[in-house]
């Protein structure tokens, strides 16, 4: 399919059918956990309005077509004049660290970086403050701080409740509906909001007429209008609405009351069957979009939820099979099904598509099924994760299925130990052979502007596996089978492969190739609870029987100044501002700068280290119209710490240091200046501190386009030619 066909794609017969498909029942959205806790989020859909919206623009589109190709083409060749490149490919590996990248480059163990290195240039790359992924992509795309972009965390807090809120994406339903008998169908458009600001800089690219590829780059979803083609990332939800809810189903007790992210489902046997569901969206009755005895603050397996029926036949002790939605589909132990279609019967005879993979763990003594979050199927999406919307069509009708999760990697069937090391293995390393064929398919499509494709699992598996590169984490021991403890520099040497094949599709005087990362990586042995810290000293006050509560709903709000929610700083409680204020807006400024002086340089009371490099006033760090909206306190966190598990999400224990003992054993949240990414290019650059944030401004100006004013990012200075060491063949090293 040419870039052409993309184009032609968005005819209004496609878009019609995409539309009918997208006919799903809305809820309004709960609080979201993000990486702490993706178990409550946001609800899917569309609405009847969609369908008759599309069909008029579609019909408006066949006749506009031509003159609309004749004049981008014209356009484009203009652009293309002032271009010094033709092509710009930025091939990101989320969180790939730059010592060890820097270590298996020594030890021969990432020829093809090296010779990246050689033939152009290799810098540690400068993130963001706080170096938190939503936080530095955003800021790579619009090449602004974050005061401008307006993502500051994975949480936000509500000002009115104080509850935890997913920073960068809120749906909600329509306000009109058709009632018909007990159903509820909403016939407006569905409140669908993207909380980053600022302009990509692949949009300023298309205003100039330069297409772009940008595939599972964060932060890009609901998707924008663009020149191009894009495939949403970070904050797609599952089908459920939810950030990412597995389902544990199983004939034995729950060994926890409350898995987080996940659920476990009670099953009994009859005979050698087992008979139960697949929890689905939101049913459309009106008693499930009202009744409040039917709704958990986990998602868990209630009754307003859609359901997909399924049964399973007990074969022996290592297979069984599965009869779901009229299909048969074996299970080995150990071994993942494929993708499986699944259908949730929703009103008036539309149904909620999605896909998600089944794994058997056991069948005697007790029987065991894992399945991941039921994603949105990407041929058939019940809401928009592609721009444009038959994008992700395309790609499922070409190379199959695919996850479309945001956190497409389960990080909580991990830490639950329901999944073990080979079964977590198995999604990042499927996920990124799915990312590979797309990013491979655009580089074949797009022989012209801008290529981009973000790879999760070097920050998923570091985050799992660095307990094993650490032999002083907490989590270090028995943790799983030897032959998993070199999973990381399997995974670098697995990615240089990549850069390899990447390297070999882009040869030639006329494309540039970078490869980044937003941040690097350590180990996170020790947990601070910021709101033990806050209360011991004066800050934060609980009420009799609120320690232990989530959520902050324990805290007394008519004596507390200061809260921690979230994975990057503290909030204060203003007056005028939070619900329950009581802080002076005047005396604000004068309390984060006492907070910064207290906290910075805080050691660990069990062993002496400094377990907080620096504390930042945020009104001190960032400016732009967002500012304000930013926690009051960003927390620089030194090596092997980070905010604990509790804090995050507003519970508050009885002490201030924790071990931190699950899988989840690395991390990033911590000083930007310990943290910074990598940048490798093709071409050698000459500036001594690259930043994140100059690469949209860089590629702006490879392709003869002016720094938009309102961009903090500067170009770097990039070599017109690359360098071809001698002795050094053209095809990658496998």
């Amino acid at each position: 399919m040419s870039v052409r066909s993309f184009r032609a794609a968005r005819s209004p017969r496609c878009v019609v059918i995409v539309s009918i498909i997208a006919c799903v029942l809305l809820i309004d959205a709960a609080p979201a956990h993000a990486y702490i806790g993706p178990g409550a989020g946001f609800a899917i859909g569309s609405s009847l309005f969609a369908l008759f919206a599309a069909m008029l623009s579609g019909f408006v589109a066949i006749f506009l077509w031509p003159v609309r190709w004749l004049f981008r083409a014209v356009r484009g060749r203009r652009a293309l004049a002032k271009a010094r490149v033709k092509r710009f490919v930025i091939l990101g590996l989320d969180g790939m660290e730059p010592s060890l990248a820097e270590k298996f480059m020594a030890e021969g163990k990432m020829p093809n970086l090296a010779r990246l290195r050689e033939m152009g240039s290799f810098h540690r790359l400068g993130t963001t403050a706080p170096p938190l992924s939503p936080v530095a992509w955003s800021t790579f795309l619009t090449g602004c701080n974050p005061g401008k972009h307006n993502i500051f965390d994975f949480l936000t807090r509500d000002k009115r409740t104080y509850m935890p809120l997913l920073s960068s994406v809120s749906i909600h339903e329509s306000r009109k509906a058709l009632k018909i008998g007990k159903w509820k169908i909403p016939i407006g458009k569905p409140d669908m909001r993207l909380h980053r600001k600022g302009k990509p800089f692949w949009n300023t690219l298309g205003e100039h007429g330069i297409f772009s590829s940008i595939i599972r780059v964060p932060i890009t979803f609901p998707p924008e209008r663009m020149r191009g083609v894009l495939l949403s990332a970070m904050c797609v939800p599952d089908l459920r609405g939810t950030q990412g809810t597995f389902s544990y189903y199983s004939t034995s007790k729950s060994v926890e009351e409350d898995y987080i992210g996940g659920e476990q489902v009670r099953v009994t046997r009859d005979g050698k069957f087992i008979r139960s569901a697949l929890v689905g969206p939101p049913a459309g009755s009106e008693a499930a979009l009202h009744s409040d005895e039917n709704t958990s603050k986990n998602n868990a397996h209630v009754d307003g939820n859609l359901k997909c029926p399924f049964e399973i036949e007990i074969i022996d002790h290592e297979h069984a099979s599965l009869k779901i939605c009229g299909t048969q589909v074996p299970l080995t132990c150990g071994e993942y099904t494929p993708w499986v279609h699944v259908e949730f019967a929703a009103a008036m005879g539309l149904k909620a598509r999605g896909i998600c993979q089944f794994l058997l763990i056991a069948t005697q003594p007790e029987f065991e099924l894992y399945v991941t979050p039921i994603q949105i199927d990407p041929e058939r999406p019940a809401m928009n994760i592609a721009h444009p919307t038959i994008y992700s069509t395309y790609l499922a009708k070409s190379q199959g299925p695919f996850a479309t999760l945001g956190l497409a990697e389960d990080t909580w069937g991990l830490n639950a130990k329901i999944l073990d090391d080979d079964g977590f293995l198995h999604q990042c390393m499927e996920a990124d052979e799915e990312r590979e064929k797309m990013f491979f398919d655009a580089l074949e499509k797009v022989r012209r502007g801008l290529c981009v494709c973000v790879f999760d699992g070097t920050d998923r598996i570091q985050h799992m596996f660095w307990r094993y590169l650490d032999p002083h984490h907490p989590a270090h021991k028995g943790q799983a089978p030897r032959q998993r403890r070199t999973a990381i520099e399997d995974l670098y040497r697995r990615m240089d492969v990549l850069v390899g094949k990447t390297m070999a599709k882009c040869q030639g005087d006329d494309t540039v190739l970078m490869v980044i990362s937003d941040h690097g990586f350590n180990s996170f042995r020790r947990g601070i609870d910021l709101n033990v810290w806050l209360e011991q000293n004066g800050y934060l006050v609980l009420k009799p029987d609120g320690r232990g509560k989530k959520y902050l709903a324990g805290v007394d709000w008519s004596k507390t100044k200061a809260y921690c929610l979230g994975l990057a700083g503290i909030w204060l409680n203003v007056k005028g501002r939070e619900a329950q204020g009581i802080v002076e807006a005047d005396d604000a400024n004068a309390l984060r700068d006492e907070l910064v002086q207290k906290l910075t340089g805080l050691r660990d009371s069990a062993n002496g280290e400094v377990a907080i490099n620096r504390a930042f006033n945020a009104h001190r760090i960032y400016n732009g119209p967002y500012a304000a909206e930013a926690p009051d306190l960003i927390i620089g966190y030194n090596k092997d710490y980070r905010v604990s598990w509790e804090a995050a999400i507003g519970q508050t224990t009885d002490q201030v240091f924790h071990d931190n003992m699950k899988a989840w054993s690395g991390d990033h949240c911590i000083d930007p200046k310990l943290i910074p990414g990598v940048m490798f290019c093709n071409r050698r650059i000459s500036d001594e501190n690259p930043r994140l944030m100059d690469i949209g401004a860089t590629v702006l100006e490879m392709f003869g386009v002016a720094t938009p004013s309102y961009m903090d990012g500067r170009p770097l200075n990039v070599a017109d030619v690359a360098v071809i060491p001698k002795g050094q063949r053209a095809a990658h090293v496998a």
